[in-house]
């Protein structure tokens, strides 16, 4: 201990950066660590920065543990522990004076200087040698921040032993050593070398549910009625696919991985047709490539859910990172002219309830649905007490066909009655060529308006159906901050600890189309800020398209981060001056 140590209490809330080399099982520690927390009562969040490559570079994980909800992204890092060089330069902006550094100094040693006088010494590779190889310091880490949390010594062993059951009874008991040995240097940190945190466990979260973004989006379909998904793997949306496939016969779910996007969202267009409920989960890069198959779901009417994990383009851009930039692209895409749904989950809870609706809405309306997350919603981690299943049903608009069917047939909402091959009578016949009532092709050029005029006015009803945007605050507002997606969290506690009555935050969940609501609410602000990750402001170029309400001051952010909590708060505050 450096001779200027002062100790310190980190009370309630304690922000914790971990971080390694990829292929150094980062997130391996992530995982154990979040459950083992959580299975201890502590509320936690986790979050996840990672490069795109097997092995090298600096991945990290942030984990934030807490006597209160927390479900948002933080700068702050009260407790780093480095496993690997290069790590405390690569966080240099986000460590402060008063950030612990908890470290083996025979592997860290040389990123110290400067930082001598915060920096805790454990041995951990000593530790893991001993017991067995290096193959066991992250074991050692993970015990480490379990001692100095207070966890429950007990869920960590029985956790691992769980974990590491298929490698055999040696490798469990050498881990759960790793990680005994680890607890009791966690716990001397905490009695004797003055680093406490002090957090208020609650019984009640060891029950509770602790997903991914991704996990909820895969359950939100699978409770939706999905029962094909196709897919070509691109992050960060492979994590549903996979997650689908590691459950695929408890839930019922076929899931393909196609040779490439383009016949992903064509299986999917086929088994829309055949009548079952598909999905795509893709990125960007990956619905450039769908994009044709769009088209044609928009000329044969075909449900379809699509769903886009964003991340920063264009092209590979920054493929393992976080960005709201393919807003655009989403409403934009395809050749022709036809209506879609698009909706931006904020919230673990939205992720699974909106993807569950995505499926009735498509088939009920007859149009692609567009789920838009994006890397850091997909990643994110934290407890939730649970899911209302009950508020997702599978509402299925299939007909018994005749022998008189007409799958295109003129109708005043623009809504044909949708029969599926050999269900009926009738022929189920569609064409991408315009095409008449029955679905043969035509150069009729009357028939083609009027299917054009059919086609769009379900747009109308998608409009009345629209999930209005949720006001959260005062609701005599004088600034109005407007977010969209993933920022839910983020904003809510930024706004929250400004404890600013005069400003409000209006969060949209379903940017396409707007439900008519939007409109009021900006013109009753005197000021207007929209706040997203993007370097153009998509969203706020929707709403002056769509309301005609240009938004006074923007908040963007496209460095492929999410916003932290303080970056919000001093960009608001700037802006608000």
């Amino acid at each position: 201990m450096p001779d200027n140590w002062k100790s310190r209490v980190i009370r309630d809330d304690c922000s914790i950066v971990l971080g390694g080399e990829a292929g150094q099982g980062i997130r391996t520690i992530e995982d154990v660590l979040t459950r083992v927390l959580k299975l201890s009562g502590y509320n936690v969040f986790s979050t996840r920065e990672y490069m795109s490559r097997i092995r090298g570079g600096v991945n990290t994980t942030e984990v934030r543990v807490s006597s209160k909800r927390v479900s948002a992204f933080l700068n702050r890092i009260d407790i780093l522990m480095p496993l690997g060089l290069g790590v405390i330069p690569r966080l240099e902006r986000r460590i402060s004076r008063d950030t612990f550094i908890i470290g083996d100094d025979e592997v860290v040693g040389g990123d110290l200087e400067g930082y001598e006088d915060q920096f805790i010494n454990a041995p951990l590779t000593d530790v893991a040698s001993r017991i067995g190889g290096s193959i066991y310091s992250n074991t050692v880490a993970v015990g480490i921040m379990a001692g100095i949390l207070k966890a429950e010594i007990g869920v960590l062993e029985d956790y691992l032993g769980r974990l590491f059951s298929a490698k055999g009874l040696e490798v469990v008991d050498r881990n759960i050593a790793a990680a005994r040995e680890g607890f009791r240097i966690g716990e001397e940190l905490s009695n004797s070398m003055g680093l406490r945190v002090e957090l208020k466990g609650n019984p009640k979260v060891k029950g509770e549910l602790l997903l991914s973004g991704g996990e909820a989006v895969a359950l939100g379909a699978a409770a939706g009625g999905c029962n094909f998904v196709a897919f070509y793997p691109m992050s960060p949306s492979t994590g549903i696919s996979v997650f689908l496939a590691q459950h695929m016969e408890e839930l019922e779910i076929i899931v393909e991985q196609a040779e490439d996007e383009i016949s992903a969202v064509n299986m999917a267009l086929g088994a829309w047709y055949a009548g079952a409920r598909a999905m795509v989960p893709t990125s960007g890069g990956g619905f450039d490539l769908m994009v044709e198959g769009l088209s044609l779901a928009g000329m044969i009417e075909s449900p379809i859910v699509i769903h886009i994990g964003m991340r920063p383009g264009p092209a590979t851009g920054l493929p393992t990172r976080t960005e709201q930039a393919d807003l655009n692209i989403a409403l934009y895409s395809g050749h022709g002219e036809f209506p879609r749904i698009i909706l931006a989950p904020g919230t673990i809870e939205d992720a699974f309830h909106l993807t569950g609706r995505a499926f009735n809405l498509a088939e009920k309306y007859q149009v692609p649905v567009i789920i838009l997350t994006d890397q850091y919603l997909i990643d994110s981690i934290y407890n939730i007490e649970g899911l209302n299943l009950s508020e997702t049903t599978v509402e299925r608009h299939i007909v018994e066909t005749d022998q008189g069917y007409r799958r295109f047939k003129f109708s005043e909402d623009g809504l044909s009655p949708r029969g599926i091959p050999g269900y009926g009578r009738g022929l189920v016949c569609v064409d991408s060529d315009e095409h008449d009532e029955e679905g043969h092709i035509t150069e009729d050029l009357q028939v083609r308006s009027r299917m054009v005029e059919k086609r769009l006015r379900r747009l109308e009803a998608l409009k009345r159906e629209a999930i209005p945007p949720q006001l959260i605050g005062e609701k005599d507002y004088r600034v109005l901050v407007v977010g969209w997606g993933s920022t839910y969290h983020i904003l809510r506690e930024a706004l929250e600890s400004m404890g600013r009555d005069e400003i409000s935050l209006l969060h949209f969940k379903q940017v396409y189309p707007l439900h008519p609501s939007a409109e009021r609410y900006l013109r009753e602000a005197e000021e207007t800020i929209i706040v997203e990750g993007n370097a153009t402001s998509q969203f706020g170029r929707l709403l002056k398209a769509e309301t005609g309400l240009n938004m006074n001051k923007r908040l963007l952010k496209y460095d492929g981060l999410p916003f932290a909590v303080e970056e919000v708060v001093e960009g608001l505050e700037k802006l608000t001056s």
